[in-house]
């Protein structure tokens, strides 16, 4: 494993946000969904494509908490622009847990 310094982690802007819409994501190569992300007012809405599928329903990831990296430059996966990476524990199967807090917090809040 490669290490970084401080000053390399310090550059991740991890920011808590709340998902406010989800869309299936047929053009995607690997099953995703493509997500609308609310980071509160400094940042505003961010979409994601995320490969969740296998654990999250579409109607029960609305109002959910994640975290995600947000200035990563966007990314154009098929038709679609990603704007930030939301982070989860990849498992044996590819299956992908989301990283959430563990209580409510303000939406765009930074992750230390």
């Amino acid at each position: 494993m490669e290490t970084i310094n401080w000053p390399d982690f310090e550059k991740v802007e991890m920011r808590a946000g709340t998902i406010v819409e989800v869309n299936d994501f047929p053009k995607a190569r690997n099953p995703s969904f493509q997500l609308v992300i609310d980071f509160g007012p400094e940042l505003g809405l961010k979409k994601s494509s995320a490969q969740i599928t296998q654990l999250y329903e579409k109607e029960a990831l609305i109002g959910r908490q994640i975290i995600a990296v947000v200035n990563f430059p966007p990314k154009q996966i098929a038709n679609f622009m990603s704007e930030c990476l939301v982070l989860g524990v990849v498992g044996e199967n590819k299956e992908v847990v989301l990283l959430k807090p563990d209580r409510i917090v303000k939406d765009g809040q930074r992750i230390a």
